[in-house]
């Protein structure tokens, strides 16, 4: 009996392995993957063994700026390589895919597979972070076989930095659209939520799910959420998401309290049951400086959520402007103010571009895709016929 190919996945942090990889491992593993996650261990290390997914820990892996544990990461990274001795490495960006990448061509890795996620850097952006971001990316991208691409505005810049045509993949990215289904959620659901949140049947709730870091635009929130007091008094603001301690430019209980004074603005914490606050809110929000291909706001659109969001990479991606949404300036409370505004005085706008979400969502954020294009990259690398299962 032949062996599964082993395939192992690197991140940061196990959330991401079970929170945003999580279906697309367990499709591996019933694709005849035998599928292994390293990372930093954490609360969900259980839960990924739960579903079959074995967990090896990174004792040097972290999201913060730490260039000693950095240093120490690589030589960790290979050792778990060849102790592991997979077929194919799979990272996942900005810094798993760097340091991953090099890693496993040090141990000799056959396969190297890296996903974009969104470059760390942008067009726009100082020319000094450009020089760093790329330089490494482009160090990185030797050391590969694939890349796949999440972002299709990525694709040019890759180029120009010498990545080979015959490596980029245009994945996408994709969500779980039986989960995020408006018509999955209870209706006491959404009741009870709103009622944890003191929001009434006359409230317009905008919800916000992510990190409470500075880079998710929660600044400009807070800023529009004073302006929008007297103007439009029916909306409050719903932030659901965990404190992220590890970032430089994390929130402060301070922050938080400065926020919450305002009096429109509710913080609700972390929930695993996220689609169901996505049935709780009216309205959807993201204003961040970057993303490479944003989940929250895919989600949304998949619940019937009109959505409100930056015009930068990735949110462009999602948010087709004055259709399923609008899109603002970055770092402008002042533009996102007024189109949250428009929003929530107009149910008919409200609900007309809801259901042009759900529609987007359904053909473009399908997660199976993402996964049936990995499966052919594997399969191609492997030598392999496609959709060729291996004996477990």
């Amino acid at each position: 009996m032949t062996a599964a190919p082993r395939v192992v996945h690197v991140t940061t942090t196990d959330i991401s392995l079970f929170l945003l990889l999580g279906p697309q491992l367990l499709a591996f593993r019933d694709a005849g993957y035998d599928v292994v996650g390293v990372s930093a261990p954490g609360p969900y290390v259980d839960r990924l063994e739960a579903l079959g997914i074995h967990h090896v820990a990174l004792q040097h892996a972290t999201r913060a700026m730490a260039p000693n544990r950095d240093a120490a990461l690589v030589p960790e990274l290979v050792r778990t390589f060849r102790r592991l001795r997979p077929d194919i490495v799979h990272t996942h960006n900005p810094k798993p895919g760097v340091l991953g990448r090099i890693a496993a061509r040090a141990a000799r890795v056959p396969r190297v597979v890296n996903t974009v996620h969104g470059l760390y850097a942008q067009p726009n952006d100082r020319w000094q972070r450009r020089a760093v971001v790329y330089g490494l990316e482009r160090a990185a991208a030797f050391c590969s076989d694939a890349e796949l691409v999440q972002n299709v505005e990525d694709l040019p810049v890759l180029r120009s930095l010498g990545v080979r045509e015959n490596k980029l993949h245009l994945l996408g990215n994709g969500i779980d659209l039986t989960r995020f289904d408006p018509g999955r959620v209870a209706a006491a659901a959404r009741v009870n939520l709103r009622a944890q949140w003191g929001a009434t049947d006359d409230t317009i709730v905008c919800g916000i799910v992510g990190r409470l870091v500075a880079e998710k635009g929660y600044r400009e929130i807070f800023r529009a959420a004073r302006r929008l007091q007297t103007v439009a008094p029916q909306l409050k603001f719903v932030v659901v998401g965990p404190v992220d301690s590890d970032k430089t430019d994390a929130l402060t209980r301070e922050d938080i309290a400065s926020a919450e004074r305002i009096g429109n603005v509710h913080f609700a914490g972390a929930h695993d049951d996220i689609e169901a606050c996505y049935a709780a809110f009216d309205m959807y929000a993201l204003a961040s400086y970057r993303e490479g291909f944003p989940r929250s706001a895919m989600e949304a659109a998949a619940m019937g959520l009109p959505v409100v969001a930056t015009d930068i990479r990735g949110c462009r991606q999602v948010v087709d402007d004055g259709v399923n949404g609008r899109l603002v300036r970055p770092r402008d409370s002042f533009a996102l103010a007024e189109a949250l505004a428009d929003l929530a005085s107009n149910e008919y706008l409200r609900t007309k571009m809801g259901a042009a979400g759900r529609e987007k969502a359904a053909s473009d954020f399908d997660q199976r895709r993402c996964i049936d294009i990995t499966l052919g990259v594997y399969d191609e690398l492997l030598g392999r016929a496609p959709g060729a299962k291996a004996a477990a």
